[in-house]
C-alpha cells in the first residue's frame, strides 16, 4: 500500500473511507504481527507511514461525522 494523500482522502466518500480504513487497519495488524515474529525485514519502513494515513483518514471521518 503507498502513501494516501489528504487530497485523496478528501474525495472519498463515507463508505468508500470506511472501507480503506478496515483495510488499511487490517494490514497493519498482520504488519505487527510479522513484526512481532520477528520476520519483518523488506516492509519495515510501512508501518508508521501506515498508522500515519490511518490517522489522517480518522480525522476526515470525523470532520465529516461533525459537518
Amino acid at each position: 500500500m503507498s502513501r494516501i494523500s489528504m487530497k485523496t482522502i478528501r474525495e472519498l466518500s463515507a463508505e468508500d473511507l470506511d472501507d480503506k480504513i478496515r483495510s488499511s487497519q487490517s494490514e497493519l495488524s498482520k504488519l505487527r504481527v510479522d513484526l512481532a515474529k520477528g520476520t519483518l525485514r523488506k516492509e519495515s519502513g510501512k508501518v508508521k507511514p501506515l498508522r500515519r494515513d490511518i490517522a489522517r483518514m480518522l480525522t476526515r471521518q470525523t470532520e465529516l461525522r461533525r459537518a
